[in-house]
Formats: C-alpha cells, sequence, structure tokens
C-alpha cells in the first residue's frame, strides 16, 4: 500500500495521540503536519501499516520532546540574560554590560564555549560535557579557569575604564 494512503489510514489515531501530548489543539495540528512531512520526506520508512503505526508515534514523540527542548531552552536563555543584566550594578548598568561583553569576546574560545553552554544558556556540567564531548570534570575545571579569566578581565576593564574617567 502507498505510503501517502496508509498515512490516511492513520491520521485519525495520529491527530487523538498528538492531542494527547501536547496542551493544546492547534500544537497538536502542528505536531501532526510535521510529522506527516518527515514521513513523506524518510529515506526508508516502513512499508507495512502495523510497522509504520508504531514508527509515526515515535516522530510524534520525537518532535514534541524536540519542541519542550528548544522551548526550554529558549527560555532559559532568556532568562539567563535578564538575570545578567539585573546582575549588573545600576549606577552604570550599560557601561557593566558593554564591559562584560567585551571582555567576554576577548576570551578564548574554549573559555567562551564552557561559559555560555554553562552560565549563559544554563546546561548542568553532564550535558555541557555531553556536547563538548569531554568529561564532566574537564568541564568543571575548564569552566573554573574561563570564570576567572573573565574576572579578571571585567576588573581589569572596570580599573581601566576608572582611570580614563578620573583623567
Amino acid at each position: 500500500m502507498q505510503l501517502r494512503r496508509q498515512i490516511e489510514i492513520l491520521f485519525p489515531e495520529l491527530q487523538a495521540y498528538a492531542g494527547a501530548i501536547c496542551d493544546a489543539q492547534h500544537e497538536a495540528q502542528d505536531l501532526v503536519q510535521d510529522a506527516v512531512e518527515r514521513a513523506m520526506r524518510a529515506k526508508a520508512p516502513p512499508r507495512r501499516i502495523d510497522e509504520l503505526r508504531p514508527w509515526m508515534f515515535r516522530v510524534l514523540r520525537n518532535l514534541r520532546y524536540d519542541e519542550l527542548r528548544k522551548w526550554r531552552v529558549r527560555r532559559e536563555y532568556s532568562e539567563a540574560g535578564r538575570r545578567l543584566l539585573d546582575e549588573a550594578p545600576h549606577e552604570s548598568g550599560t557601561e557593566r554590560v558593554v564591559l562584560t561583553r567585551l571582555a567576554f569576546a576577548k576570551l578564548p574560545s574554549g573559555c567562551r564555549e564552557v561559559l555560555f553552554l554553562v552560565d549563559i544558556m544554563g546546561l548542568k556540567y553532564r550535558e555541557a560535557a555531553e556536547v563538548m564531548d569531554v568529561p564532566t570534570g574537564t568541564v568543571m575545571s575548564r569552566l573554573s579557569r574561563a570564570r576567572k579569566q573573565m574576572l579578571d578581565l571585567v576588573e581589569g576593564e572596570d580599573r581601566e575604564s576608572a582611570r580614563d574617567l578620573s583623567e
């Protein structure tokens, strides 16, 4: 049986499952649409409907978890950005933010990577270790060194800034 016809047969079940794992009906409809699109583009989807059914459910489930992960990362990134802005001194908030960003840009790429993953994106050490393909202990030591370098750069920029203002 043709893939399109099999998906048409499974469509009500796919919609019902998507409705069960999504918070809103429009999210469920979008999820089913994405799953069908993914199935139609697949190089080797299951040929028999009894194999296609659980495969499509897995596609729906994986797409949903991908969406949730993206949403969580975006939320954590926004919260981290707000946290960085909130932690900057209020008397010279803009200057402090600019100095922090300049200091971050001066760091070596390895330091920027670990700081970004852990401090900005909010990943746990284990998650950052998986992303960087290194042991968790390596992430911890790199993060410690990166934070120290960042602090040294920021404090150095603050001293230079204060010296420039006094001259």
